[in-house]
């Protein structure tokens, strides 16, 4: 997830700031920039989905099925899973952005609802097939995530061990944050899309989307590494002023 994060926030971010410095009649993207960077921002969506589906069966293994988990999430299970991950976003978002191959692009960044709107010919079958992806996508991923949480809830209720259940809690709301905070950015954007009146604030959500999550992403994780804890507590003691200890001068005579 942090390669992804890093990914997508280096194909949108940079631009953008590039183009701060840059004359509002001037900031323009040529074709091959624009359908370029289309296509890394659906992949780095596509993976982001992908990833926090292995990540939800990862964490039902893990705990309705602990005796079994060394055994089945072996290293090469991980790396497998990794590779479908990337190659299955890689195919969906290819045909995607293979179908909506436009011209210029004057955005802040491009996407495939920016490329085939310019287009004065039959949309059609990237409106089916868009649609047909955005549910594909967030349809897996949210069946996933739903049916591995209602058995690791059963797994809970039905177990009387409270560090069993501590543990559960404590591993599975932090994939939960990540993926409530992906769900709703890229909700947000797909419905004011729709909206053309709304295109400013768009623009302004599809920015988010690139630099939220993946901020939200490395604080969420950063701070299950004890070393990261222990570093952030001794920061935080610093910055503290000590108490200072007073006494009654009465007492004293």
């Amino acid at each position: 997830m942090s390669i992804n994060d890093v990914f997508g926030a280096s194909t949108i971010i940079p631009r953008i700031l590039s183009d701060v410095f840059i004359p509002m009649s001037q900031r323009f993207m040529s074709y091959n920039e624009c359908v370029i960077q289309a296509f890394c921002a659906h992949f780095h969506a596509g993976i982001a989905h992908a990833v926090l589906i292995i990540m939800a069966v990862d964490r039902y293994m893990a705990i309705c099925k602990p005796l079994h988990y060394a055994a089945i999430m072996t290293h090469r299970m991980v790396l497998g899973l990794s590779v479908w991950a990337w190659s299955i976003s890689f195919l969906l978002v290819g045909i995607l952005i293979g179908l909506s191959v436009r011209l210029v692009i004057l955005n802040p960044f491009c996407d495939n609802a920016s490329l085939f709107k310019l287009s004065c010919e039959n949309i059609l079958i990237n409106h089916v097939y868009g649609l047909g992806i955005t549910v594909v996508i967030l349809g897996s991923s949210l069946c996933s995530v739903m049916l591995t949480y209602l058995s690791i809830a059963m797994v809970c209720l039905r177990s009387k061990n409270k560090a069993l259940n501590s543990k559960a809690l404590q591993t599975c709301a932090t994939h939960l944050a990540a993926y409530a905070i992906l769900l709703f950015s890229g909700c947000i954007i797909i419905i004011l899309h729709r909206f053309p009146h709304l295109s400013d604030h768009g623009k302004l959500a599809s920015i988010l989307l690139h630099v939220v999550p993946p901020a939200m992403n490395a604080i969420i994780y950063g701070l299950q590494i004890k070393a990261v804890r222990e570093k952030i507590i001794i920061i935080f003691k610093r910055a503290t002023p000590g108490k200072v200890k007073v006494t009654n001068c009465d007492s004293q005579k």
